[in-house]
């Protein structure tokens, strides 16, 4: 079995690969375009996890950039692909949208596209809970009107759902859609809550809190965010139109005060 992981130098894509190798008996091949949003130091690290390992390989390839994705399937031959690579953050997406344009659209747009192409069992893509947008109602539920973005990043996350929906549609091959929800764990990405906020404690800086912590988020491992890509990667889509998105969390809302606290009790460090 060969699977393809596009974003393998990533927070999620490291430990989805990583979960793959230990299973043994699968080949990975891993893809990145090392871009340096955050600490490219941090990605080649993650990677050196991998690299040397029985059944990976890696090639460092723009996803927007078509002749060399489509020259990937064409050498490689996937039996799955778990689409993860994307341009991360939700604030900076405001400051340069032009590069989610790239990165989400364009290099979403040629992964089904290849897919399409050079068959593949199933396609599983990493969508977001941002996607929820404006939407009061909890807990958020796959049913739930998502049109209503309040970020780009948001914006573009929603339309690879559509984009995958149509191509489901159009080609009647299963695609996947899976919305997580702030992940946490061992290699996380340094422009997330968890990082930043250990950070800040141990270094005796403020945190910027609203609604006086009142908020809720819902955390979820990395380690249960592995076990459901690769569960649904397993149980293909079905249907007349065989798409599907799932919801990829825990069901048990932290307050952010109470995420804080946990994070100095670890640290053993108050503010």
């Amino acid at each position: 079995m060969k699977i393809l992981v596009t974003g393998a130098a990533g927070f999620i894509g490291r430990a989805v690969c990583d979960r793959l190798l230990n299973e043994g008996g699968i080949s990975v091949v891993g893809v990145d375009n090392l871009n340096d949003y955050y600490a490219v130091e941090l990605k080649q690290a993650r990677l050196a996890t991998l690299t040397g390992r029985d059944g990976f390989f890696f090639q460092q390839l723009d996803l927007a950039d078509w002749n060399a994705v489509r020259a990937l399937y064409e050498a490689q031959g996937f039996d799955y692909v778990i689409h993860l690579a994307a341009q991360a953050g939700v604030r900076y997406s405001i400051q340069n949208p032009h590069v989610y344009a790239q990165s989400n659209l364009v290099g979403m747009t040629n992964i089904p596209e290849a897919c399409r192409q050079y068959p593949v069992k199933h396609l599983v893509f990493a969508s977001s809970s941002s996607v929820y947008g404006k939407n009061a109602k909890v807990p958020f539920s796959e049913d739930d009107r998502v049109d209503e973005p309040v970020s780009f990043y948001a914006a573009t996350k929603k339309a690879n759902e559509v984009m995958a929906h149509s191509y489901a549609h159009l080609y009647q091959y299963p695609i996947t859609g899976l919305r997580f929800f702030t992940v946490y764990g061992p290699w996380g990405r340094p422009d997330m809550a968890p990082w930043l906020f250990t950070e800040a404690i141990l270094n005796g800086k403020p945190i910027k809190v609203f609604n006086h912590g009142k908020m809720q988020r819902d955390f979820t491992y990395i380690d249960d965010i592995v076990e459901g890509i690769l569960r649904v990667m397993r149980h293909p889509a079905s249907g007349a139109v065989p798409f599907a998105v799932y919801n990829i969390g825990n069901h048990n809302p932290v307050e952010l005060m109470a995420f804080i606290e946990a994070i100095e009790q670890s640290c053993g460090r108050k503010r």
